[in-house]
């Protein structure tokens, strides 16, 4: 049974590779499937689409490409982020929600450009921009250009030193709360999915009482398969998908360059999403369709 992929970031969000080249590495791995779940943006859909489509009228083999999200929202003081999956991310109204998360951040990144400039920093929100045309802009750009213009030697000390919550560099951006973002999921015909819980630290008894008031509101998943996760991690996942049946999915995670040590379908080596928990997915949704 071939592997899939259902977390992915490409050059629109925080990712190294174009939609076109991430869907061709896909497919030279060999992946059944992988979806693009860029930062609170689609704007990488419809180009991973289309290269999919020509390739498929060629004759060539290529992996499904899954048009997906992943929205940041705030829990409890926590960030707390929830994947859309199979979105129909064309919908004029999903995309005017989009729109005003758009100006969210950009509102947000013009605070932080003047905070890092009055740290003696040459920055601007437009400089950020010119230097990642068409791209969403998050942390991710900011730690590049800090150490690309030798203001730190590292990633790491572009969080610790400007970036990280706790900085006084550092602006919040409003976010929706979770519930809103698997809402609006639905909205779009998509299955929304619990990304990466055992990043948020909650605790099993905290973890749960989210996983119930996500589920009373649709959420339709968790992810059971990450880079990061430990086997106790896939068992406890598995666990609480069981006691809310929910589907299972997971993915890598995946940023090209800028998690270079993480490769796209295997993480950091161990990580194999098989392709039936795609085909279950597929199959819940169908279901789901048909009582629209």
């Amino acid at each position: 049974m071939r592997a899939v992929d259902l977390h992915t970031h490409t050059s629109k969000s925080d990712g190294s590779f174009t939609p076109t080249e991430l869907v061709d590495y896909a497919t030279e791995k060999g992946l059944a499937a992988v979806a693009i779940t860029d930062h609170d943006t689609t704007d990488g859909l419809a180009e991973a689409l289309l290269h999919a489509a020509f390739m498929a009228q060629r004759g060539e083999p290529c992996a499904e490409v899954i048009p997906g999200i992943e929205f940041s929202t705030k829990y409890e003081q926590k960030d707390v982020h929830i994947v859309g999956l199979y979105i129909s991310y064309d919908s004029p109204a999903f995309q005017k929600q989009l729109d005003s998360f758009v100006d969210s951040r950009i509102n947000r990144n013009h605070k932080m450009c003047q905070n890092l400039q009055a740290a003696g920093i040459d920055i601007t929100f437009d400089k950020l921009q010119a230097e990642n045309p068409g791209a969403v802009i998050t942390r991710a750009h900011y730690a590049t250009y800090l150490l690309e213009h030798g203001y730190v030697k590292s990633r790491p000390d572009a969080f610790s030193q400007y970036l990280g919550d706790h900085t006084k560099y550092f602006v919040p951006r409003e976010k929706v709360t979770p519930a809103q973002a698997v809402e609006l999921i639905l909205s779009a015909d998509g299955v929304p999915i619990l990304a990466h819980p055992t990043l948020y630290h909650m605790g099993n008894d905290r973890l749960c009482h989210l996983v119930a008031s996500l589920k009373d509101v649709g959420l339709m998943g968790i992810e059971g398969f990450y880079s990061t996760y430990t086997p106790q991690d896939e068992r406890d996942m598995r666990r609480i998908a069981d006691k809310y049946d929910l589907l299972l999915s997971g993915g890598s995670d995946f940023h090209g360059a800028n998690k270079p040590s993480l490769d796209l379908g295997t993480g950091y080596g161990g990580l194999f999403v098989p392709e039936e928990i795609l085909d279950r997915i597929k199959e819940k949704r169908g279901k789901q369709k048909d009582h629209i």
